[in-house]
């Protein structure tokens, strides 16, 4: 269920379904390439998180585990890495 509220969703909607020629950008500086210098992509991208039970074998989860605090943070990091290799592939 989505917390927000139906009227901001329907006006959101409507904002993205406007075409851009219909937009006005007249208050909006221009962008260069050096505005862009240093920009991430996704930074504060910040995906849901879903609770699960999975069996890992134990040496792989003392591998993770041995590399300091945040063991399911990392195994998280590699199941995204190769998900993102996989996806460039197709």
């Amino acid at each position: 269920m989505s917390k927000v509220p139906e009227s901001i969703r329907k006006e959101l909607a409507a904002l993205a379904a406007k075409p851009e020629s219909e937009i006005d950008f007249s208050d909006i500086p221009a962008t260069t390439e050096k505005d862009w210098q240093g920009a991430v992509r996704g930074r504060f991208y910040k995906p849901t998180k879903r609770q699960l039970t999975v069996r890992i074998d134990a040496d792989v989860l003392e591998w993770l585990k041995g590399q300091g605090k945040g063991y399911q943070s990392r195994l998280n990091d590699i199941l995204r890495a190769a998900m993102l290799k996989n996806l460039q592939h197709r």
